[in-house]
């Protein structure tokens, strides 16, 4: 049933061009065959609250096992990335560099002529960043890149000719179904030459019942991290969704290694979001991510067919999760 005939398109959503890209993405998706949203939509204040709690969960093993690489085994991930010949070190997605200044520190502790160039599209957690590490290592050159992953790398290049490496980190390569992984770490190649290096954050295929547990915990935080787009399309977008009557679904599939997650209706219901009517059978699923898992050979298989060499590996105390570097042929 429609819930409130009422709700009309907000001045916002005309004025905005951010807010007018963020309703057509939602509309898009919502009215394909099988409807989806996009998880970068994920993160509004509310939602970066949530993620903070997610990656606090004793279930959620990521962000730790990285952690470790990048606090432990620091100078084997520096000596992989030839510290002795400058380079400039960017960092696809940076937020608050929390892992990368291990590494950062290291470089500038060991005379290595680095300048780090931080991309993220965020320019608020940027001027955090740059305030943090002008600081604490006020050695390091820093140059902040607010803007879209390829754009900047276009910048970078344009700013400095030196050796780049790339960083991409927490495993984010997960987040994009294969084909979209394969297509991104092309694009990724066809922006540096040959000899250029890229670092790249894993998580690897292990217990199916750990992964799982990790994007399906028992207090329901992660579940309230998907619900919240609703709650966000609802005031961003005029919308009209009864969060009551969708409830979060997670699978894990161990031969494909991809995890999903999904918001199934519980009714048959019809939805406003601005003048268009979206209409949800009984159990029928919205599509919300995937966080896909690799074998040791699809990350060589991955880095082969994008134009790369794979060569070095650094592996977290407990082997779940690997920073891949590959070396651009």
């Amino acid at each position: 049933m429609l819930q409130n005939e009422n709700i009309l398109c907000p001045d916002a959503i005309k004025n905005e061009n951010t807010a007018g890209q963020f309703l057509t993405d939602v509309l898009e998706g919502l009215q394909a065959p099988q409807k989806t949203l996009q998880s970068k939509y994920f993160y509004d204040a509310q939602g970066d609250v949530l993620f903070q709690q997610i990656m606090a969960m004793p279930e959620y093993y990521l962000t730790r096992c990285e952690l470790d690489i990048f606090k432990n085994q620091t100078a084997s991930l520096a000596a992989f990335l030839k510290q002795d010949i400058p380079f400039d070190l960017i960092e696809l997605g940076a937020g608050d560099a929390t892992k990368s200044s291990y590494l950062l520190q290291h470089l500038v502790a060991n005379d290595a002529k680095v300048t780090y160039m931080p991309i993220d599209i965020s320019g608020n957690i940027l001027s955090v960043l740059y305030k943090r590490l002008a600081s604490d290592i006020p050695a390091l050159d820093i140059i902040p890149l607010e803007g879209e992953y390829f754009d900047m790398l276009q910048k970078a290049t344009r700013i400095s000719k030196r050796r780049k490496v790339v960083m991409f980190l927490g495993g984010n390569i997960g987040n994009m179904e294969k084909d979209e992984a394969l297509s991104f770490c092309k694009g990724l190649r066809e922006h540096l030459n040959p000899g250029d290096i890229v670092l790249i954050g894993f998580d690897l295929k292990k217990n199916p019942q750990t992964i799982l547990d990790a994007y399906s915990d028992k207090q329901g935080i992660t579940a309230a991290f998907n619900l919240n787009l609703l709650t966000r399309i609802n005031r961003e977008l005029g919308a009209n969704f009864n969060v009551d009557c969708f409830e979060h679904y997670q699978n894990y599939d161990p031969l494909s290694g991809a995890c999903r997650s999904y918001l199934i209706s519980l009714e048959q219901q019809d939805l406003r979001i601005c003048n268009e009517i979206i209409s949800f059978e009984k159990d029928e699923v919205i599509y919300m991510e995937v966080s896909q898992k690799f074998s040791e050979a699809d990350i060589e298989s991955l880095a082969e067919k994008s134009g790369f060499a794979l060569t070095g590996a650094v592996h977290d105390a407990k082997n779940w999760f690997t920073d891949s570097i590959w070396t651009a042929k």
